[in-house]
């Protein structure tokens, strides 16, 4: 079984900071790019950034400066260090992989159960 696990959520005030990870476990034979998305109530899920293997990062607009994705050398844990909290940052958080499981043709594109995050102000 592999899943993509989160873990970091909750509530911050405005300016503060959290730190989200996500863990990729199971019969995993390689981890490709991982994403972080957010959804807020009544709006569509949004990339919020991206890591490739070999550490290449992206960044919507609205986090640039303030979110930082990194992954372990491992490449099994994926981080998103959020600073400078807005409320328009809260959501649930889901973390996203493109994971080859061992044994399979090729990888396929696996979600974790998102994990809320709420910035008061």
């Amino acid at each position: 079984q592999v899943q993509l696990v989160e873990s970091g959520g909750g509530l911050a005030q405005a300016g503060g900071s959290l730190r989200l990870s996500c863990a990729a476990s199971g019969s995993i034979l390689k981890v490709n790019d991982m994403r972080w998305y957010r959804q807020a109530p009544g709006k569509q899920r949004e990339l919020v950034a991206g890591i490739s293997p070999g550490g290449k990062t992206n960044y919507a607009d609205s986090v640039k400066g303030r979110f930082t994705i990194s992954r372990d050398g491992a490449q099994r844990t994926v981080y998103l260090q959020m600073n400078s909290l807005k409320p328009e940052d809260t959501g649930v958080y889901y973390c996203n992989g493109d994971l080859w499981k061992l044994g399979s043709p090729g990888s396929d594109d696996y979600w974790g159960q998102g994990t809320q995050v709420t910035v008061a102000s």
